[in-house]
């Protein structure tokens, strides 16, 4: 049996991650597996930056009331309170580490700070327009540099090994406190079954943006970790609350390029094709309002007048200015005969970040015992019914300092021998007949497009009961075929897709009001006093 043993199982590369092996590495032997290469991460993909209070006008309390504002009512007060102040903190050790964010030209501020829609101050901390590529840049280069951190490309997660499981193949006797023993990881260029056994597992597979025609995501954002933690019997909350980002360019030839909300900080207008700017209509604060309004704006301007986009023009400002500022934005447009220093950029939301997740303390630990989860996989009360713009990479920053603080205060391998339990390997078949394996492409595609109409920006009930009805449909052609088809990564990320589709339809369908992300024009309105509280929901529930 392929069998793989380490102290700690890390299931992708992002910077929650690399951040936790890092922190704990000098104690403990690390395996950290991700299913493409070690940079194709969410996290490289982060343009924005990460939200700190660093500048003499600014203050813990106004980052943590825009915060709040932002989750519309749903966030943990407490959480949110503790990852801000903290935030500082994190940043500072990024930049000992040597990630190089652009630095003021003041001597008061040490970085360069932007603003973003929801923020009532400049505080993002950048790295041009390729902030994630930067902080990516280095946490990869310290943990290949590290000797007790393996890292393993190419290894996609297929299921969690937990006490249910071994229960269930008689391996077990008695029902214990549910815990988690590892994973079995499918070695995609090797075309074999690993058993991964470690005393803590982390998830951090990042988002689920691939659920949705339309998304910012990269191609590996199909929500592995949620599915598997689900699958497992971990508690899941607040899956409805799928953050669709404003502007994502609208191009032919463009996939998943995202115009990053710093533009419309640095002072771009959303206008429609006649050139009229619409944002005033819909709130206040016009361009710089929170994602969920601005998103749900460019929605109806879109259906209202027929055409296929929205623009953003920032061709007001200087253009040396522009080059600098977004280097990478500039750099692709342009490579599309777009040139935004003179040109008006075509915009449509695209799905770009889940708040809900796998439901965690604050020290990253699950409702199943060395599970921790841990970025985008996991749902912790700092987000609620909406992320404040640039609060994601903070909030990994944050629990991942966190949860290995908490495993660095527990026994080391050094220090208490781990006994593992018998654990069988995965009968799987690799070789098998594919004549089955048009039911991947085809149903990956069915529930992309019914998520996208059926469960989008605006819903509707009829609409979410037709989407869970199909979605029931899918999960039964693929726990019928599934055991048959010759296990691939594109299988495996089909099975968490639908699954994580599934969730999503859930929880909408529980949640009569409209709330921060999730507006349905059949409950139109909030509703503090029935739920002013999280959806969860567990395997349990409706198996």
């Amino acid at each position: 049996m392929d069998t793989m043993t380490y102290d700690t199982l890390v299931i992708g590369s992002g910077i929650a991650g690399l951040t936790y092996a890092l922190k704990i590495a000098d104690r403990r032997k690390v395996a950290v597996v991700t299913k493409k290469e070690k940079v194709e991460t969410s996290t490289n993909y982060a343009q924005g930056g990460i939200a700190s209070v660093l500048s003499p006008d600014d203050s813990f309390d106004l980052h943590i009331q825009d915060t709040l504002n932002s989750g519309d009512g749903l966030c943990d007060s407490d959480v949110v309170e503790m990852v801000i102040k903290n935030g500082p903190t994190r940043i500072q050790e990024l930049a000992e580490m040597g990630v190089r964010f652009q630095s003021s030209q003041q001597d008061s501020v040490p970085f360069d700070l932007a603003r973003e829609g929801g923020h009532s101050r400049s505080r993002i901390v950048h790295a041009q327009d390729m902030t994630g590529r930067e902080v990516e840049r280095v946490l990869v280069a310290m943990a290949e540099d590290h000797p007790n951190i393996s890292i393993f490309e190419n290894h996609i997660a297929i299921d969690l090994i937990v006490e249910c499981h071994l229960l269930k193949r008689g391996l077990r006797t008695t029902r214990r406190q549910e815990r988690c023993w590892g994973a079995y990881v499918l070695d995609i260029e090797g075309n074999r079954i690993l058993t991964y056994l470690a005393r803590d597992t982390l998830l951090c597979t990042g988002g689920a943006g691939k659920v949705y025609v339309y998304t910012s995501n990269p191609d590996v954002a199909t929500g592995d970790g949620v599915a598997m933690a689900y699958r497992a019997g971990a508690e899941i909350a607040n899956m409805e609350f799928v953050q669709f980002h404003p502007t994502c360019l609208y191009h032919p030839h463009a996939k998943n390029f995202l115009i990053s909300e710093a533009v419309r900080g640095e002072g771009g207008r959303l206008i429609d094709k006649r050139g009229h700017a619409f944002m005033a209509q819909y709130h206040p604060l016009k361009d710089l309002a929170c994602r969920d309004v601005v998103a749900r704006a460019i929605d109806t301007e879109i259906k209202q007048s027929g055409d296929d986009c929205v623009y953003l023009d920032i061709s007001h400002r200087d253009a040396d200015f522009l080059r600098r500022r977004f280097p990478g934005i500039h750099e692709k447009c342009l490579s599309l005969g777009i040139d935004i220093t003179r040109d008006s950029i075509p915009v449509v939301p695209a799905a770009h970040y889940i708040c809900g997740g796998v439901r965690t303390d604050k020290y990253g630990r699950t409702s199943i015992q060395h599970l921790y989860a841990l970025g985008e996989s996991a749902c912790t009360g700092l987000h609620g019914a909406n992320r404040l713009a640039s609060n994601s990479l903070l909030e990994a920053l944050v629990f991942a300092h966190n949860a290995a603080e908490d495993l660095n205060s527990q026994p080391s391998s050094t220090t208490e021998k781990i006994s593992f339990p018998e654990v069988p390997p995965l009968e799987m078949p690799l070789n098998a007949n594919d004549s089955e394996m048009v039911l991947i492409a085809y149903n990956w595609d069915i529930i992309r497009r019914l998520m996208w109409n059926y469960v989008g920006i605006v819903r509707k009930d009829n609409r979410l009961r037709l989407a869970q009805n199909h979605l029931a449909q899918i999960q039964r052609e693929i726990n019928e075929h599934y055991p048959n088809i010759s296990l691939n990564s594109d299988l495996i990320e089909l099975r968490n897709l639908a699954t994580v589709a599934e969730l999503i339809v859930n929880c909408a369908l529980e949640r009569h009001e409209s709330r921060g992300l999730h507006f349905n024009i059949d409950h139109p309105q909030k509703d503090d006093e029935r739920w002013q509280r999280d959806t969860t929901l567990r395997l349990d529930q409706w198996s």
